[in-house]
């Protein structure tokens, strides 16, 4: 199990660095990593870092992955009779599952929250749309983007930079199971290094595959600060929120110091 986190009904005497955001979770974020599903012990364990964040002052709006249930590419090998643009609209489905049950623990909490979806499915979410989006987060909903971009051959992390420029947050957050972007995987080499500031092209250059490369260079058009760090560290989400130092923050340059 991760850390434990703020308990419900818990609030924040923190001050939030960032007046908008969008927080990027894979859908491992929502199991043990050795199984496939949904674990409510882990949806709450997000759930309550996001309250607590949302409680410091920021407009919070979530981009869900769904590779806890289902990934497109599983489906895109030469043997398989599902073509790949419909293997990767099952995957943004899953994405929708995974919204449904974080939208419920968040409301568990006492958050009020929005489910949208790119896909149109208006039994279980509203359809997304930039205005309304916007409105729901000026009105301190949580807002919960499901479906990617809503069109295949697109991954979630695009749909997160994506979405983060088109409801003019301020930085961009992606949660991930190990301590930032590190020269290897972690997991696999561990004397790899932690970086803790790269500008965009250092990432371009050095072919870190933290996070699709169409965000990546999405972001540097726009400036778009991101942050990258370990969402299984107890209150990393509010503190990332706060502006502390945690993870590895992508941005046009290095300060000074370093």
């Amino acid at each position: 199990m991760p850390d434990a986190a703020m308990p419900a009904g818990a609030t924040s005497a923190s001050q939030a660095a960032f007046g908008r955001l969008v927080l990027k979770l894979s859908g491992e974020s929502f199991a043990d990593r050795r199984e496939r599903g949904i674990s409510m012990d882990y949806v709450v364990h997000i759930a309550t870092q996001i309250y607590a964040a949302a409680g410091s002052g920021a407009q919070v709006a979530v981009v869900i992955g769904g590779g806890n249930i289902l990934r497109g590419a599983q489906f895109t090998s030469g043997q398989s009779t599902i073509l790949e643009g419909t293997a990767h609209y099952m995957g943004m489905l899953a994405t929708v599952i995974n919204g449904l049950a974080l939208q419920d623990a968040l409301e568990s909490l006492g958050c009020q929250t929005r489910l949208m979806s790119a896909i149109r499915m208006d039994g279980v979410a509203e359809p997304y749309i930039r205005r309304r989006a916007t409105r729901h987060l000026e009105k301190g909903r949580i807002v919960i983007l499901a479906g990617g971009t809503g069109s295949p051959f697109v991954t979630t992390d695009t749909a997160a930079a994506q979405r983060a420029l088109e409801l003019d947050a301020e930085i961009l957050l992606k949660a991930t199971r190990v301590d930032g972007v590190f020269s290897e995987d972690p997991e696999k080499n561990p004397h790899a290094i932690l970086y803790r500031h790269l500008t965009y092209q250092n990432v371009l250059d050095k072919h870190l595959g933290f996070m699709d490369r169409t965000a990546i260079i999405q972001c540097m058009g726009h400036a778009l600060p991101i942050l990258v760090f370990n969402y299984n560290k107890k209150d990393h989400i509010q503190r990332a929120v706060e502006g502390q130092r945690v993870g590895t923050l992508i941005s046009k340059d290095l300060p000074a110091e370093e």
